[in-house]
């Protein structure tokens, strides 16, 4: 679980990144961008934990991921403005869509690797 960890969050300092860079090439630079790019570092932060401390790491990872997801939920409600062709930051609502599927990805492999464990303890 420590390598997805590292992996996922590597993608969501990916999609931050990306989506600041191209705010920033449309004059529509906002810091708010960097939002899954900080996440991800949290998750880095989190996988770097886990290496020391497993069970600390991801239990803090998985809260950051729930966090992170939930907080995708408010750009996201322009949505329909992204299909019709009127969102005013369409870069904005695409980052947070990538950044929600990568996150609830992540959660159900957490949560999978949890219910694994524990069955494989009482085994």
């Amino acid at each position: 679980m420590p390598k997805l960890t590292f992996i996922f969050g590597a993608i969501l300092v990916v999609v931050g990144g990306g989506g600041y860079v191209f705010s920033l090439t449309n004059n529509t630079d906002h810091w708010t961008a960097l939002i899954p790019a900080i996440i991800g570092v949290l998750l880095l932060i989190s996988g770097a934990i886990a290496l020391k401390n497993l069970m600390a790491g991801i239990h803090i990872a998985l809260l950051i991921a729930l966090v992170g997801a939930l907080g995708m939920f408010m750009p996201l409600m322009n949505l329909g403005e992204l299909f019709a062709g009127e969102a005013e930051r369409p870069a904005a609502i695409i980052s947070a869509l990538i950044s929600l599927i990568v996150l609830v990805v992540y959660i159900i492999l957490g949560v999978r690797s949890f219910l694994a464990a524990r069955r494989w303890k009482k085994g």
